[in-house]
């Protein structure tokens, strides 16, 4: 009995050795686009942005150990903004409504935007580089989506490589209860 019992008891730990193995191999690495992702840590933090004709936005953060780079999100509503007829369904409507403006008035896309969905609202996402004044071009994601005429933008900013995972974060996050009980009381729903 006391073979069999030790047997088990190493084939247990020896199984436990390789399934650690295994949850490492992965470290470091953006998910594969199948992958299901996990829930990103945000954490509120001080709106940086001078006052400008829309006010002060919400700040958040996703600290490296999380989200594998330090990757920061900035959200606001425009009421009145968004195209009323077709909402949020180009790039040339993202490049208007959005809040890159934050960092910087240059900006370029570096491809073409894709259509996403937060809650019962619909929009587009667009990775971007930013030329920053006095220091090194940044990336970001404009991410817009609209209720009728009203828009909530987020600007993502984060390293060139984690851009999808970042996009990822952020739409999983903005589909979570705090954004969208925030996003019905700033439209007014």
């Amino acid at each position: 009995m006391r073979p069999t019992i030790l047997v088990v008891v190493l084939g247990v730990a020896l199984a436990g050795l390789l399934a650690g193995d295994a949850m490492t191999v992965g470290v470091g690495q953006p998910p594969s686009e199948g992958a299901k992702s996990t829930t990103a840590a945000w954490a509120e933090i001080k709106w940086p942005f001078p006052l400008d004709q829309w006010g002060t936005g919400r700040a958040f953060q996703c600290r490296a150990g999380d989200c594998g780079a330090e990757v920061n999100l900035y959200l606001r509503a425009k009421l009145g903004f968004c195209n009323c007829a077709t909402g949020v369904s180009d790039d040339a409507e993202l490049d208007r409504v959005g809040d890159l403006e934050l960092l910087s008035d240059k900006f370029e896309g570096l491809s073409d935007g894709r259509s996403i969905s937060v809650g019962w609202m619909n929009g587009r996402s667009r990775p971007y580089q930013v030329a920053v004044r006095y220091g090194a071009p940044r990336t970001a994601l404009a991410i817009a989506f609209n209720d009728k005429c009203d828009v909530v933008v987020a600007t993502v900013v984060a390293e060139r490589s984690r851009i999808p995972a970042a996009e990822r974060a952020a739409l999983d996050f903005l589909n979570g209860d705090l954004v969208l009980r925030w996003a019905e009381k700033q439209l007014g729903l």
